[in-house]
Parts: structure tokens; C-alpha cells; sequence
């Protein structure tokens, strides 16, 4: 069996639901995905489905890819101005790593060992093991991509306490969890 997540591991809502409480004003993830591919990859599913195979293939066992941000709630943080305000490609891609200790490939923090600062333009040394990754999304989505990792303590902090939308882009079970599957469909 492939360590690639099939299709539907790789778009699995939180919580193993299709509905999260704390989406975007409401929206399912499948509303929330159109939303995502419509603003920031121009309508193109394929694009988008690329972007997410990339993140898949940097991402270890038992990690969690989630999008948050602009793209999701199609509007700036505080603001009302839509994603893209500023003209194509202006508005970045904020990418959350959750788990999979994604949080040891980097050394800037807003809470050390737990919660990373952004490999961004203003913080391009957050994580220089991940540098090739992020040029090679932001080339791929013709925008800024963030890439940020973080513990499923503080994932869980900021769906539920603080209601902050975002988009599960993939899960990957965890090692034990692949080969139990796969010891259980040989028997």
C-alpha cells in the first residue's frame, strides 16, 4: 500500500465530520475547499490538488495539513476587504502543520517548542529545512505561502475557544495506525 493519502484521507474534515462547528460563518469544508480553490487557484481543482499532493509528500505519519486565513473566509483578517484585494496573486496562503513534531523543523517561535512563528517574508528563517518547500508552493500557487507548525493542543485551542476557521487539507494516519490497517485487510 502507498504512504500517499488517498483522496478522501487527504480532504477528511475535522472532528470526521463534513460539517465543523467552527467553519468559516457556517460553511462545510466542501464549501470551504470551493472557496480556497476559487480565490486561490484561480477555479482550477487540479492546481489545487497538486499544491495539497506537495504538502502531502513533506508531510510525516500521523500529521495534519490545514489552511487558515484569507483564503478560507474570503475576506482579510479584520477587514472586510476580499482575498486579492490588492490585485491576483497579493493575498498569501497561510499553511498550518498540526503534529507529526513538524514544530522540531523550526527555530522561531511565538511559543517555544509548541507553537512556530511563520516561514514567511518576514520571517524567512523560520524554518530553513522547509525553505525549498515554500518556494516551491508559492511558485505553484503564484502567491506567498506561510508555512507554520503547531501541537494539536493549540489546533485545539483555536477551533474551539477562539471559533478560528480553517480548511483541513490532509491527514496522515499515524505509522502504527497505516500498517494496522494494512494487517487487517491482509487477514
Amino acid at each position: 500500500m502507498s504512504s500517499e493519502p488517498r483522496n478522501d484521507d487527504r480532504h477528511e474534515a475535522k472532528l470526521g465530520a463534513e460539517s465543523a462547528p467552527n467553519d468559516s460563518d457556517g460553511d462545510d469544508q466542501a464549501t470551504i475547499r470551493e472557496r480556497v480553490t476559487r480565490l486561490a487557484f484561480g477555479g482550477d481543482p487540479r492546481r489545487y490538488e497538486e499544491f495539497v499532493q506537495v504538502l502531502a509528500d513533506a508531510t510525516p505519519a500521523g500529521g495534519e495539513v490545514i489552511l487558515r486565513g484569507s483564503a478560507v473566509t474570503g475576506h482579510k483578517w479584520m477587514s472586510t476587504d476580499p482575498f486579492d484585494a490588492d490585485g491576483p496573486g497579493t493575498s498569501d496562503l497561510d499553511v498550518t502543520f498540526v503534529g507529526a513534531d513538524m514544530v522540531t523543523l523550526f527555530r522561531d517561535f511565538h511559543i517555544p517548542g509548541v507553537h512556530s512563528a511563520p516561514l514567511s517574508e518576514a520571517h524567512p528563517f523560520a524554518s530553513p529545512a522547509l525553505g525549498p518547500l515554500r518556494k516551491r508552493l508559492c511558485e505553484m500557487a503564484g502567491r506567498p505561502v506561510n508555512l507554520q507548525a503547531t501541537t494539536s493542543l493549540v489546533q485545539f485551542l483555536r477551533d474551539v475557544v477562539m471559533s478560528q476557521p480553517y480548511l483541513v487539507l490532509l491527514k496522515k494516519p499515524k505509522a502504527d495506525d497505516a500498517g494496522e490497517s494494512r494487517r487487517t485487510s491482509a487477514e
